[in-house]
């Protein structure tokens, strides 16, 4: 039989040949806090690939310093960085899969220290560290002792911003990378934008649904104005704040939005959910929590624009029901990537699906 989950995906002139994808996941992985790449990325990223998956997106890279989460976070705002990445972009397509990258800017989120190191806690500018900036000068919710000075952006602040993003996709293309995946989710600058309980500014880049999505429409025609037109563009969005008894971020809004990006130029959008506060309220957590929000968007965009569903999916035959019925166009998965770098492969021999990419000439005898 063939499986839904193999069957290629064709956006613009790019064919992923399966439904598969790396979920972008930092690693805190740059040795000298100047967001090169390193050997790490590269076997990090290329192993997956090598594990059968249509598309390999690289973790969300900074766009300017300031975009960084931690100091150890990959960046790509010069052409020294672009060249770190090329090999790690040229290794991904040399296995079949379509290497692509996250740009991303943390905004109030930025500044902390690496996960394992207690991540929660911010890195002062003696270690490294910097004044992180958002829509306002409210900072990311914390405990008293571990609130940052937060800068309220201008416009000009925001210009840049801009610019940094649509460089940041030039530096991409130089490295080799098919697909930019502009990073609009868990609380992150731009989402801090597009939210009602982060943005509260009263300027063209407040108040309304226009307004709060204005950066983000900013970035994507900048971007696809310098994007090969035969090559897609993905966005990855946040469908829900997952505070329901405050004026928030919701579902509608974000299928909404999902019709303005398609009429942009905007190819695939990453559904997943929440991280502007950590208030947020989620019921469940359980397998395929956020399936219902892609598929909802999904149906709800008359646009031609695909949707990807994230979180929880961990199993072939769940992913495949995913795809088969036609809940999202496909399946991008994160820890299980982590556990397990060849689960396309697995997968393939799981389903016994004969369209399934095959193992490496080099794997074979086991």
């Amino acid at each position: 039989m063939n499986a839904s989950l193999f069957e290629p995906l064709t956006l613009r002139e790019t064919e992923i040949p399966n439904r598969v994808m790396v979920s972008p996941m930092c690693q805190y992985s740059c040795d000298a806090q100047d967001g090169l790449a390193t050997d790490w990325h590269k076997v990090h990223l290329g192993s997956r690939a090598v594990g059968g998956a249509g598309v390999v997106i690289a973790e969300a890279t900074a766009v300017e310093p300031r975009g960084r989460i931690s100091p150890e976070d990959l960046g790509l705002w010069s052409q020294e960085h672009a060249d770190a990445l090329a090999p790690t972009a040229q290794f991904i397509r040399g296995q079949g899969s379509v290497p692509a990258i996250q740009l991303a800017h943390a905004g109030r989120k930025a500044s902390t220290r690496r996960p394992w190191e207690d991540g929660s806690r911010l890195v002062p500018e003696e270690e490294g560290g910097w004044t992180p900036r958002g829509p306002t000068d409210a900072p990311y919710p914390r405990d008293e002792e571990n609130t940052a000075t937060t800068e309220a952006m201008d416009t000009d602040d925001i210009a840049e911003v801009v610019e940094a993003f649509v460089q940041s996709a030039k530096y991409a293309l130089d490295a080799g990378f098919e697909i930019p995946e502009i990073h609009a989710a868990h609380g992150y600058l731009i989402h801090e934008f597009l939210s009602p309980v982060s943005n509260t500014r009263d300027d063209a880049y407040g108040g309304d649904f226009e307004g709060r999505t204005r950066l983000l429409r900013e970035v994507c025609e900048g971007v696809r104005a310098v994007w090969p037109d035969d090559k897609p563009i993905f966005v990855r969005i946040s469908a829900t704040d997952w505070l329901p008894d405050q004026e928030s971020w919701d579902v509608p809004q974000s299928a909404r939005l999902a019709s303005e990006l398609a009429d942009i130029g905007v190819d695939f959008i990453d559904v997943s959910s929440g991280g502007i506060s950590p208030d947020q309220q989620i019921p469940r957590a359980g397998p395929g929590y956020q399936v219902e929000y892609a598929e909802t968007i999904r149906e709800a965009v008359e646009e031609d624009i695909a949707i990807g569903a994230v979180g929880g999916i961990t199993d072939a035959t769940h992913a495949e029901a995913i795809v088969g019925n036609e809940r999202a166009d496909a399946v991008l998965l994160a820890r299980e990537h982590l556990r397990d770098p060849y689960f396309t492969l697995h997968a393939g021999d799981e389903l016994g699906a004969e369209n399934a990419p095959e193992w490496p000439d080099q794997y074979k005898r086991a």
